[in-house]
């Protein structure tokens, strides 16, 4: 008995493959998510936003993390050089400078200190859980899928435009300087999704290898809405920080 193989899958073309990684963003990116939609619109309360503030954070001061990751998956000074400026982009190039510098003088602006922010005390079980897994996706998976789920990067400058306009609307309590971290990202962000797009256009050249990439923005766009998931429960919840600071203070006498 003779068995016939089935042909090869034939790749999509370059510009159908960049097509389905926009569709991802469009479809499935956490701007649609009912946390941020209420934040935008104006209708958090100023717990949930610190809560969101603090809780962001910890993804916030992972992404250097990450791309060191993906630095060390790379084949060559030029590509390395490349994706070094993201991490100088969040750590700075010294100290009061970058990314983080800037998230944490938002949580400042915001009423929350930032030795609450740095101490990483309060961030809920499933952020850490979401976060874990997307430095752990970079760590274990391809150069190709760690590069493919920093995508979300696609939709990033609307949404941070998008924010600005909502915090100066709806939060005016929060000081005008602690809202830098998201004009800077508007800029930042197109340059960075312009750099890895081309990335992985130019590297998927078989179907499984698109249907990969598909599958790790995907994932990405999973990591950011179970993170709002979190928040959105917990922040739902009266008596949460009460009930957090007392699990805090069991902690420390164990």
């Amino acid at each position: 008995m003779t068995t016939t193989l089935a042909p090869p899958v034939k790749p999509w073309s370059r510009a159908e493959f960049e097509d389905r990684l926009r569709a991802v963003g469009q479809d499935r990116y956490h701007d649609r998510h009912p946390f941020n939609v209420r934040m935008h619109q104006g209708d958090l309360g100023p717990d949930e936003v610190r809560c969101w503030i603090t809780n962001r954070f910890h993804y916030q001061r992972h992404i250097p993390v990450k791309d060191a990751l993906i630095i060390a998956k790379l084949d060559s000074s030029r590509l390395r050089r490349m994706w070094l400026r993201r991490i100088e982009d969040h750590d700075g190039r010294g100290e009061g400078e970058g990314g983080i510098e800037r998230w944490l003088r938002l949580g400042e602006a915001a009423g929350v200190d930032r030795e609450t922010l740095l101490s990483g005390g309060t961030v809920l079980p499933g952020v850490r859980l979401a976060v874990e897994g997307y430095v752990n996706f970079c760590r274990l998976r391809s150069t190709l899928e760690a590069v493919a789920a920093s995508l979300t990067e696609l939709t990033a400058p609307d949404l941070m435009r998008l924010r600005i306009e909502a915090f100066e609307r709806h939060y005016p309590w929060i000081a005008p300087d602690g809202l830098a971290y998201f004009r800077a990202r508007v800029d930042q962000g197109r340059r960075d999704s312009a750099e890895a797009l081309d990335l992985v256009l130019e590297w998927a050249r078989t179907r499984e290898e698109q249907e990969k990439a598909v599958a790790a923005l995907s994932f990405k766009c999973d990591v950011l809405w179970s993170l709002l998931d979190a928040v959105q429960q917990y922040a739902g919840i009266p008596g949460q920080d009460e009930r957090a600071h007392g699990r805090d203070s069991a902690l420390e006498r164990v």
